[in-house]
């Protein structure tokens, strides 16, 4: 059953009810129950990640409005107000998946692509945190050699942010990059292939902004009508207009020219996070902030290599989704934060999901003078990475491993890779279903109170992975649903059951579902 409900509303929860989506930022919190007091306007902050206005439940029920709008969980139900669009309440359909189906096929059904496979069968490898802003021909060549001589895979290799002389100048610096073209033909032959980090900004003293700074559409504006100047991390700058078909069209242009020069294989595409829009600089279109994001993710779908970390709706389309950047920390804002992130993700209609850099992506750590890597975190953060549908390096591990944990490190690589199969089995499924391929219990166990459950997840409905995420750990507790699991260590145990493991620290828990036996 469907209706539409006018705002503001407040609706009940139901017994044993609890809620997932908005934006995935909140997955350390989810699912959003009765206990829970969480107030959310999405039309304001994505928090650097992807977002949606979309809720499901683990009753079988969803909310979904085709603007955003502002929720707040307490006190046993939910308020919806901050539009003054409808919102759909669909409910009936049993279960989360049930719920989540039903609201795939009417609001964000799947495209039926995927991204290329070997986004899923090898390792991605990014050069920020290695270079930061010191990115140079020769030290990215020498990051690829340096990984493939550890032994190493070769994978998809993105080159970021700092390869240009400033932003909105799509060439390459030429006194750091004095041949890019033979770079990456040098990078292919060691078998990688390879993405440039590119970013919606334009520097405000550039050759680019003088040409459209007088003229119609082409930048952002301001209440005046002059370019708006807009605050990010790495200063302050004028910014595309991502609804005006001039300005798309130049940026698509210099995006295919630079595949044409020099090889590429596709685009990081940064930035373009809704915080840069909350003031509302004026678009051709009068787009909101959340709009501006959506147009910025539209763009990808042009290049089948792509990268977002900021999205707005998008479900079940062919982008890579990646984790906003972890602190190199083993709490909520670093390695804890992984699975329950990556699982808002999926219920948001993003199967094709990558963590966060191993080891952590927030570059701000690691340029405090008293930073030093924690080798064990390293290690965790590369094994809860393995059976995600991707994996994502940047420090480089022979740097910052002992011989004997870079053996460790690689072993974690090993199984994402012989798990590769597996995985693009699943991605192509999830093409077809816009399902999601790392999975909550509560999602293939439904109403057996596996809701809670955020340090284990399932990858497809038979392989369930419990990674170790905290320091010095002998073993850990983990939830058995019900069947007949085999796991990793040759052991077979009948759920539904409860469990202490052991995980020294050469081993990812986790275990194959043989049957259903006597559920």
């Amino acid at each position: 059953m469907s209706q539409l409900l006018t705002l503001p509303q407040t609706l009940p929860l139901l017994d044993n009810e609890f809620w997932w989506g908005g934006r995935n930022a909140d997955g350390t919190l989810m699912p959003l129950g009765s206990t829970s007091l969480h107030r959310v306007c999405l039309a304001d902050d994505l928090r650097s990640n992807q977002g949606a206005p979309f809720l499901v439940s683990s009753a079988g029920r969803y909310l979904w409005c085709d603007l955003p709008f502002t929720y707040e969980i307490a006190d046993g139900a939910i308020t919806l107000t901050g539009t003054t669009a409808k919102i759909q309440l669909s409910d009936g359909h049993g279960t989360l998946a049930g719920a989540f189906r039903e609201a795939c096929r009417g609001h964000f059904p799947a495209s039926g692509k995927t991204p290329p496979e070997e986004f899923f069968r090898v390792p991605q490898y990014n050069t920020w945190i290695e270079l930061t802003h010191n990115q140079t021909q020769p030290g990215i060549l020498d990051y690829a050699r340096a990984l493939l001589d550890s032994g190493f895979p070769p994978g998809v290799l993105m080159i970021d942010a700092g390869w240009a002389p400033y932003w909105g100048k799509f060439g390459f610096d030429p006194a750091r990059f004095p041949d890019p073209r033979a770079m990456v033909a040098q990078l292919k032959a060691l078998g990688f292939r390879v993405m440039l980090w590119v970013c919606p900004f334009i520097s405000p003293d550039s050759v680019e902004f003088r040409r459209w700074r007088d003229q119609t559409g082409w930048l952002l504006r301001d209440r005046t009508g002059k370019p708006a100047i807009l605050e990010w991390w790495d200063g302050h700058s004028a910014h595309l207009d991502l609804t005006d078909p001039n300005a798309m069209g130049w940026l698509r242009g210099e995006l295919r020219r630079l595949q044409s020069e020099t090889g590429f294989d596709g685009f990081k595409f940064d930035a373009g996070d809704t915080t840069h829009f909350i003031h509302r600089p004026a678009s051709v279109l009068q787009a909101s902030p959340v709009e501006l994001t959506e147009s910025w993710a539209r763009l990808g779908l042009e290049f089948p290599f792509n990268e977002y970390r900021a999205c707005w709706k998008m479900g079940g389309q062919p982008l890579v989704q990646r984790l906003h950047d972890r602190t190199a920390s083993w709490d909520e804002n670093g390695l804890q934060s992984l699975i329950p992130n990556g699982i808002a993700q999926g219920l948001l209609g993003h199967p094709f999901i990558c963590p966060d850099m191993v080891g952590g992506g927030e570059y701000m750590y690691f340029k405090r003078p008293d930073f030093a890597p924690d080798q064990e975190l390293f290690i965790r953060s590369a094994q809860a990475s393995a059976l995600f549908p991707m994996m994502q390096f940047s420090s480089l591990p022979p740097r910052v491993l002992s011989q004997e944990n870079l053996a460790r490190c690689l072993a974690a690589v090993e199984i994402h890779t012989s798990y590769a199969e597996e995985i693009i089995a699943l991605a192509h499924a999830s093409a077809t279903t816009g399902e999601p391929i790392l999975r909550p219990l509560e999602w293939s166990f439904p109403h057996l109170g596996y809701h809670s459950v955020i340090d284990q997840f399932l990858l497809g409905d038979n392989l369930m992975v419990a990674p170790v995420l905290s320091p010095r750990a002998e073993s850990r507790n983990v939830f058995i649903p019900p069947g007949l699991w085999h796991d990793d260590l040759g052991n077979t145990v009948e759920g539904p059951t409860e469990i202490e493991t052991p995980v020294d620290l050469n081993r990812l828990p986790r275990w194959r579902r043989q049957s259903l036996a006597r559920w």
